[in-house]
Order: structure tokens, then sequence, then C-alpha cells
């Protein structure tokens, strides 16, 4: 049987709804370097597109920033649908997926 996290899922969802593009909810979830990562982008993509001196830097930023944007949708989504795993490797759970994961192991 797969593990669950004790990490809630209200709250890792509604951190990555509001803050996803800061990484607070990977922070939150014990996934330090995914966390960092996502930071990161966050701070190269807004420091190229304010002090960038050339079109080139801010297209850079935007782009740096795009990216934030579609991995946080995506790691959004698979929180929302119950696919995503805390920094442990246990999934982060919607209430009622327990239910529904323990029926699929008792009909293996």
């Amino acid at each position: 049987m797969t593990e669950t996290s004790k990490k809630s899922y209200t709250v890792a969802v509604c951190l990555a709804a509001v803050f996803g593009v800061l990484g607070i909810h990977h922070f939150y979830l014990g996934r330090l370097l995914h966390g960092l990562f996502d930071l990161g982008l966050s701070i190269a993509g807004f420091t190229l597109i304010t002090i960038g001196d050339s079109e080139n830097m801010v297209m850079a930023g935007a782009i740096l920033l795009g990216i934030d944007v579609l991995h946080t949708l995506y790691v959004t989504f698979k929180l929302l649908v119950g696919e995503y795993k805390d920094g442990q490797g246990n999934l982060v759970i919607y209430p009622g997926q327990k239910r529904i994961l323990e029926s699929q192991n008792r009909s293996i």
C-alpha cells in the first residue's frame, strides 16, 4: 500500500495556488531542492525583467517566469488529483482519497 503524507492537502493546495511561483508549497511539503529551484526561477525572472537593460534580458526574464508558471500549474494539478508526493515520497491525498486507495488495495 502507498503511504500517505502527514502534510495537509488543503494547506499544500492553497500555498501552491497563492504562492506557487515562489515555491512555498515545496518547502511546506519537505521538497527543499525543488523549492529552491522554483524560488530561483522566480527571482531570476523578476530580476531580469526589472533591471534588464536590453529587450533580450527582459525576454529571458519573461521566459523564466513563463516556465515557472507552467511548472506551478502542473504541480497544482498533480496536487488537486492526489498524485503529488511530499519530500518523504508519500502521497499528499485529498479528503476521501484514502478510502479509494484502500478499496483499490483490497481488490488487488
